[in-house]
């Protein structure tokens, strides 16, 4: 098992490495990140290390064996390194995510990355997942997968992954961005700092005002 997991890495690593990334191309080998200075000037990804100071460890993070915690309640977990883990990821254009899922109906709820396509890789479980495609026709494109199976999910779009089995459910994820972002469909409509007006929810959602308020203090302390 140990050894098809480092498979599954190496595909994902080389599968992305060939791929047109999102992210700008680098001007150099790399460009180890840094923390920004005081009083810096906004820069659209991260400012570089000298590259005479780098070692090997600016491209190393470890813990991907890990499993994480789906003590919550959608029952999933994902550890994301992206280029805030892994500084030696910055302007490379790709990140990588361990997905764990709790048995019987632990999600990943729909959800999209503003900024990257992800390919997925399930190595343990099996899974249902699934993506829609944007106005006007919102297609919904689905698939069970099992060890072995990979999925791709377009950029922007939102997709989901549900575990439908008795037992744990683990997965792996690439994305081409340094940086891909997150936006939780829920958390983002009924869970925003301020709240969005209830009577625009209710009329979009076509609900009664006292369900939108109701979710809108569920989601507020998730």
């Amino acid at each position: 098992m140990k050894s098809f997991h480092f498979l599954v890495l190496l595909s994902l690593a080389l599968a992305i490495s060939f791929a047109s990334a999102f992210d700008p191309s680098p001007l150099q080998d790399f460009c180890v990140a840094i923390p920004e200075p005081k009083n810096a000037v906004f820069v659209n990804g991260k400012f570089c290390k000298n590259p005479n100071l780098t070692v090997a460890e600016d491209f190393f993070f470890p813990g991907l064996n890990v499993p994480g915690n789906t003590g919550n309640r959608v029952g999933s977990n994902v550890t994301l390194v992206n280029v805030d883990k892994l500084f030696g990821l910055n302007t490379l254009g790709i990140s990588i995510a361990r997905l764990d899922f709790a048995p019987n109906g632990g999600l990943n709820p729909p959800h999209t990355h503003p900024r990257a396509t992800e390919i997925l890789v399930v190595v343990e479980g099996t899974l249902y997942v699934g993506f829609v495609t944007s106005n006007p026709n919102n297609r919904l494109f689905t698939k069970v997968l099992y060890p072995g199976d990979v999925f791709v999910f377009p950029i922007g779009l939102i997709h989901f992954q549900f575990n439908i089995a008795k037992t744990n459910a683990v997965a792996f994820a690439g994305l081409s961005s340094q940086n891909p972002g997150v936006i939780t469909i829920a958390n983002a409509i009924f869970g925003p700092n301020p709240p969005i007006n209830p009577d625009v929810l209710a009329k979009a959602f076509q609900l009664d005002n006292d369900e939108v308020v109701k979710l809108q203090k569920l989601f507020a302390n998730a």
